[in-house]
């Protein structure tokens, strides 16, 4: 084979930059459908990667405008993990995933694709789910869509 067909995909690569932080602006926005948020608390909230690296993959955002986890105070930290822990069983529970990547990506030497507003992210991972499509074209198969998988998240 030597082309996928996903056409969904021309958005990530044609759509302009966006003006501000979107990690600031879609929990104000109150659609939680439409932003891909599964959960929120008082002081972090859970979304959905909109380009995700695998099925699942899902960050959680410290709703201060911070870079770095090392400003987050006590109960920000304590609310971040324990949203991280109960999205981790209930991924686990729908996905039944084999294991995980978890981790921090601070500043743009890190990969940070939003530098300004530190999120944790949590992707899920399968044996096998590196298998001939990234190794032999590049690409990345993700077998659910995002509503799909939002609307079983929110349950």
């Amino acid at each position: 084979m030597k082309e996928l067909w996903a056409p969904w995909r021309n958005k990530f690569l044609t759509h302009p930059p966006v003006k501000g932080c979107i990690f600031c602006q879609k929990p104000r926005s109150r659609s939680d459908v439409k932003n891909l948020i599964v959960e929120r608390g008082r002081h972090v909230f859970a979304i959905l990667n909109l380009y995700p690296y695998n099925n699942g993959h899902v960050m959680i955002v410290a709703n201060r405008h911070v870079k770095s986890f090392t400003f987050l105070g006590p109960e920000e930290m304590l609310e971040l993990f324990n949203m991280a822990n109960r999205l981790m069983k209930k991924l686990d529970r729908i996905l039944k995933p084999h294991g995980y990547n978890v981790g921090f990506n601070i500043g743009r030497a890190a990969g940070a694709g939003i530098e300004k507003h530190v999120h944790l992210h949590i992707v899920p991972r399968w044996l096998g789910d590196t298998n001939f499509m990234p190794v032999l074209s590049g690409t990345k198969v993700i077998s659910e869509s995002l509503k799909a998988l939002h609307a079983k998240l929110r349950v």
